[in-house]
C-alpha cells in the first residue's frame, strides 16, 4: 500500500478515536423517527464527516463511516459481523485487504506478523483505533497475534481460515474472548438490515458509553449508573448519583448536556 494512502487510513482513525461510542444519539433517532430504518437513515454517520455528528456513534455508525471513506478512497474494505456466544451480530468491524501491497514498513503497529498480503482489522466500536493485521492461519503462520495496547492488550485468533477471534485483557488480567468474526463478511444490504435489528436489542433500554482517551491510555465506561475508569494499572469503579447524571456524563464523554438529558428523559418515560 501507497505510503499517502496509508498515512490518511491513520489520519482518518485518529479523528474517529475522538468520537465517543454511545447509544444516547440513537435512543432519540429512534423515538424521533418512530422506526429502525428511518432512524438509521438519520444517522450522522450517513453525512461522513464525524465533526457534525450529533454526539458519537455505535459499532454501526462508526464502521459505516470507516466504510464509505475507504470506498471513497478506492479501496475494498468488507463488512464482518461479530457473534458472541449465543448472540448473532450484535457486533460489526471492517477488514481492509492490502491490495495494492505494501511498499514500505511505517505501519503504526510495528508487527512481525505482517505479510506482503496481509489483511487488517478495524473494530472501531470497541474502540481499537489502530489497524491490526491479521495472523495467518495455521499451518501458514501462528494462527495468533499479540498486540500490547494501552489500557487493553488485544490478541487477534485464527481458530480457521475463514474466521477470527477477538480477545481483549488489561493491567496483567485474564484475556477474555470478545467476538467471533466470519471473515466472508456480508453485503452493504445484510449490514443495514443488522443495524436496523439493533434498535430494538436490549442494550437500547440502557444509556452506554465508551470513550477512549489515548493520549493519557484511559478508557470511560458507563453502564447502568456505573462508570469505570480503566488505565495501565487496572480499573475501578464509580456510581453516579441520578442527580448528577446529566452533568458529570456531558464532562467524561464530551456531549451535550442537553442531548445527555433528552435521551434519559425518553428512557425514562419508557419505563415508567
Amino acid at each position: 500500500m501507497e505510503q499517502s494512502t496509508w498515512q490518511k487510513i491513520l489520519e482518518l482513525c485518529n479523528r474517529l478515536s475522538t468520537v465517543t461510542y454511545e447509544n444516547l444519539t440513537k435512543i432519540i433517532r429512534l423515538e424521533s423517527a418512530g422506526s429502525a430504518t428511518r432512524a438509521r437513515n438519520l444517522d450522522d454517520s450517513f453525512q461522513n464527516d464525524a465533526d457534525s455528528w450529533m454526539g458519537g456513534g455505535t459499532c454501526f455508525s462508526m464502521t459505516w463511516h470507516l466504510y464509505q471513506a475507504f470506498t471513497d478512497m478506492g479501496l475494498s474494505p468488507r463488512l464482518v459481523m461479530g457473534h458472541k456466544r449465543k448472540e448473532k451480530n450484535i457486533h460489526c468491524a471492517l477488514i481492509l485487504p492490502d491490495q495494492f501491497g505494501f511498499k514500505n514498513s511505517d505501519f503504526r503497529i510495528n508487527s512481525e506478523f505482517r505479510t506482503p498480503n496481509s489483511e487488517f482489522l478495524f473494530d472501531p466500536g470497541y474502540l481499537i483505533f489502530d489497524p491490526l493485521p491479521l495472523p495467518a492461519p495455521q499451518p501458514f503462520g501462528s494462527g495468533e497475534a499479540f498486540f500490547p495496547l494501552v489500557p487493553n492488550c488485544v490478541r487477534l485468533v485464527r481458530p480457521a481460515a475463514d474466521a477470527l477471534e477477538l480477545w481483549t485483557g488489561g493491567a496483567g488480567g485474564p484475556m477474555k474472548l470478545r467476538f467471533e468474526y466470519p471473515l466472508e463478511g456480508v453485503s452493504v444490504e445484510e449490514f443495514k438490515q443488522h443495524w436496523s435489528e439493533s434498535f430494538y436489542r436490549e442494550m437500547m433500554t440502557y444509556p452506554v458509553l465508551n470513550r477512549l482517551d489515548r493520549e493519557r491510555g484511559v478508557q470511560y465506561y458507563y453502564q447502568k449508573g456505573n462508570l469505570v475508569i480503566r488505565d495501565k494499572d487496572g480499573s475501578r469503579m464509580e456510581r453516579i448519583p441520578e442527580e448528577l447524571r446529566v452533568e458529570k456524563l456531558s464532562e467524561i464523554f464530551h456531549i451535550s448536556p442537553d442531548l445527555v438529558d433528552r435521551a434519559l428523559g425518553i428512557l425514562k418515560k419508557e419505563h415508567s
